[in-house]
């Protein structure tokens, strides 16, 4: 197989993408899980049953994070190193967050200690929720642009400070974040729970799905209205890499919805993430736990999917020197670099999620409180 430099641009686009989704939907739940941790678990049996429903995955789960980090890293990497300086308090108060995760997993319930388990309970709660807001926030972001430049040197300057980040906007966009993975870690719980913890897992599930619907509706319907998106007006070479100031670039208002005109097709990641969101809603109410499940996916991979198809080619426009923007044309790696990683990543990405796909079919069951009493020493 033959793969040209501006086939395997846009290949790159696409694997990132699909990095960023199954990210969002393996550790999506569990971190839905632990935002829910404190709220619908009453107990502290209630919560060591959530927690044991995700015990065996959520390391795993994280697998796509670090992956998807590091093709970032290989594969648009002015991207990476803007995006670590322009979102470096960002990045460290969710590495930092993240951190609470393994450790509440592993000493909660050493201690039978109240005091203890709770903290450790908004502990987890705290590094489940943290991130999925900064992402988000991270994402809206991007659709409003990132103050950053170049100089003559192609050194990268980032000119914003982190408050300039929480803009009622971005703010809403965390708002969409964190909503939906919420919505999929209750789905998640209604699946593998019992009793009561089941029925406030399939109400938080109802409630997370109708927050989806109104946040995702009003931030498409705000950049629609009042932000303007990008657009190039002038690319030397779409060949090149490493040249994001040899473009011109300019803002105008509905660019953002311009790839939607082009190419039709895109209009069913918008429709995906309301569709999946209300039969989620639908088959919560009606206890299809795994039909529920299956919407949530389909609005979560819909609502990514709109980020990316609105803003391409862009990957992180800037608003302070427009033709800083980078694009997936010109901030990409080399050929090389693109090639080997391309097959690296036919062959590690089948087996990755082979390898998940079997270790979540031996463990399924459903867990309730004689699980955890018959386990006590060998549970989370």
């Amino acid at each position: 197989m033959i793969l040209d430099y501006e086939t395997l641009k846009i290949i790159w686009w696409a694997l990132i993408g699909v990095l960023l989704v199954a990210f969002a939907l393996t550790d999506g739940f569990d971190m839905g899980v632990g935002t829910l941790l404190p709220i619908i678990g009453n107990t502290d049996e209630e919560r060591r049953i959530m927690l044991n429903t995700v015990g065996p995955h959520w390391e795993g789960n994280q697998t796509w994070l670090v992956t998807a980090g590091g093709a970032l890293f290989a594969a648009w990497p002015l991207v990476y190193a803007m995006a670590f300086s322009g979102f470096y308090l960002a990045m460290m108060i969710t590495l930092f967050a993240l951190f609470l995760r393994p450790l509440g997993f592993d000493y909660r319930s050493k201690l039978t200690n109240t005091t203890w388990r709770t903290s450790w309970d908004w502990g987890l709660f705290v590094g489940s929720t943290v991130p999925p807001l900064i992402f988000g926030v991270a994402f809206g972001n991007l659709l409003l642009g990132v103050p950053f430049h170049y100089d003559e040197f192609m050194r990268p300057y980032y000119t914003g400070t982190f408050l300039q980040l929480l803009s009622p906007f971005a703010l809403l966009t965390g708002l969409v974040s964190v909503s939906m993975i919420v919505m999929h870690g209750a789905v998640w719980l209604q699946m593998r729970t019992l009793d009561g913890l089941e029925a406030r897992a399939r109400n938080a599930a109802k409630l997370a799905a109708l927050v989806v619907i109104v946040s995702f509706a009003s931030a498409g319907i705000w950049l629609t209205m009042s932000i303007e998106g990008f657009v190039i007006d002038f690319m030397p070479n779409a060949n090149s890499a490493f040249t994001p100031d040899l473009k011109h670039v300019s803002q105008q208002a509905g660019a953002w919805l311009t790839n939607y005109q082009t190419y039709p097709w895109m209009m069913f990641a918008p429709i995906a993430g309301f569709v999946g969101a209300i039969f989620v809603y639908i088959s919560a109410h009606n206890n299809r736990s795994g039909w529920a499940f299956m919407a949530s996916s389909l609005a979560i991979t819909g609502i990514i999917l709109t980020a990316g198809f609105s803003m391409f080619p862009f990957i992180m426009p800037s608003s302070s020197d427009m033709n800083s923007s980078l694009t997936i044309w010109d901030a990409t790696s080399s050929l090389m670099t693109l090639k080997i990683m391309f097959w690296l990543s036919l062959i590690f990405i089948p087996i990755i999620s082979a390898y998940s796909f079997w270790t979540y079919r031996k463990m399924w069951r459903r867990i309730d409180i004689h699980f955890i009493r018959n386990n006590q020493h060998t549970t989370y």
